[in-house]
């Protein structure tokens, strides 16, 4: 059974934003950092964004700072990632992910999400 579930995927055209959400299953993010990781086409995967489990810490990668946004709904067990100004470099297959530690490093993380795919658009 996996733990996380990413929804909100789709196909936009560049400029366009989409709000990736992802459910925790029981408390598998309760005192977890919760991230998001994407995968393009050959590429590897990377670091997007992550939000700690108290508090309001937040990591952004540099491609998407000031263009991104995470938030946390802890009662919910449940973290977003707003996505806009959307390029078509943002293509990937997007991962949530939750970690005990508050990283940008996928290594941390030890509960994952399916993925669910973001296109963008020329």
């Amino acid at each position: 059974q996996v733990p996380l579930v990413e929804s909100g995927g789709g196909m936009v055209q560049a400029g366009g934003s989409l709000r990736l959400s992802c459910a925790a299953s029981g408390r598998a993010a309760r005192r977890y950092g919760m991230g998001w990781f994407r995968q393009a086409p050959g590429k590897d995967r990377e670091f997007v964004s992550a939000i700690w489990w108290a508090g309001g810490a937040t990591y952004y990668a540099d491609s998407v700072k000031g263009r991104f946004t995470i938030s946390r709904d802890n009662a919910k067990n449940a973290v977003s990632l707003q996505m806009n100004s959307l390029k078509p470099e943002d293509t990937a297959i997007y991962y949530c992910a939750a970690s005990h530690l508050f990283s940008n490093t996928q290594r941390d993380y030890v509960y994952w999400g399916q993925g669910t795919q973001v296109t963008v658009t020329s």
